[in-house]
């Protein structure tokens, strides 16, 4: 099981020699990858839902792709991750570009982990179409991996269209796509058109009945699960380790740990890396 960390998005500050640092820290301590969430847009509180509004407008989120690539220069070696990038509010050519430029500076090191979004205002102000977003994800799923893997596409799809274009360069390999989400409806999409699966709650019946029924999804889909990537996050307080050894108990392939809240800036997370190792 490879060990990652949280990369602390609102936490760590803006200077770049620090978020240098604690990339660097984290390889140095042995930690295999960074894997880190997204929002370009915060909010004012009436624009957000009442009952999930976890973020707002003075929260500072790094634009996570250029992170990844700033960060894939100056700690080679270490693996990338998104969990999640909120696909539907992108374009899909452009993320494929994006993805295909991190996969080849990072050494093939770069997985996208991507989810369909629960901020309507954000996507109010990308303009993209909130309500139709799953059906959009699923297609662009289809899209990115041709665009991945084919040097011409032609696509005719309810929301792209692409006809005779291709990216250049191709990534070296087929970019895992890793799907994250806690609703049915999104742990069977992760079953059946995933690489991989960050998850955040289980289904009734805890962790084991959830990925037993996923499992059960994938074969539906005439995948195997073996080779099926589980990445959970564990976030370090009393008992921690405990978890850490149930999700290897349960087959988790990753898993990347996130420091207790109230932590602020580069040093002290580095600091508390210390801890850890």
């Amino acid at each position: 099981m490879q060990i990652g960390l949280l990369f602390p998005q609102t936490e760590i500050g803006t200077d770049p020699g620090g978020i240098r640092a604690y990339a660097q820290a984290a390889y140095s301590f042995g930690f295999t990858h960074l894997v880190s969430y997204e929002h370009v847009l915060g909010a004012e509180p009436a624009r957000l839902p009442k009952d999930y509004a976890p973020y707002g407008l003075e929260d500072e989120f790094h634009e996570i792709l250029t992170t990844w690539a700033y960060l894939a220069g100056v700690a080679p070696g270490l693996g990338l991750a998104t969990s999640i990038l909120v696909l539907p509010q992108r374009q899909t050519a452009l993320v494929a570009k994006q993805a295909a430029q991190l996969s080849l500076l990072s050494g093939g090191r770069f997985r996208l982990g991507v989810g369909i979004g629960w901020n309507y205002a954000e996507f109010e102000g990308m303009g993209v179409d909130f309500r139709s977003r799953a059906r959009r994800f699923e297609e662009q799923i289809r899209l990115l991996r041709r665009l991945w893997t084919e040097p011409v596409v032609r696509f005719q799809g309810e929301f792209d269209h692409i006809d005779g274009c291709g990216i250049r360069p191709l990534p070296a390999s087929p970019i895992p796509i890793w799907i994250g989400g806690s609703a049915e409806s999104a742990l069977r999409r992760a079953a059946q058109l995933g690489d991989g699966f960050f998850p955040l709650r289980p289904m009734e019946g805890g962790w084991p009945a959830t990925l037993e029924r996923m499992r059960t999804w994938r074969a539906e889909a005439g995948l195997a699960w073996e080779g099926f990537g589980i990445e959970a996050r564990v976030t370090v307080k009393p008992g921690w380790r405990d978890e850490v050894e149930q999700w290897r108990e349960w087959g988790a392939s990753h898993l990347y740990l996130a420091t207790p809240p109230g932590m602020e800036g580069a040093q002290a997370h580095i600091k508390f890396l210390e801890t850890l190792v």
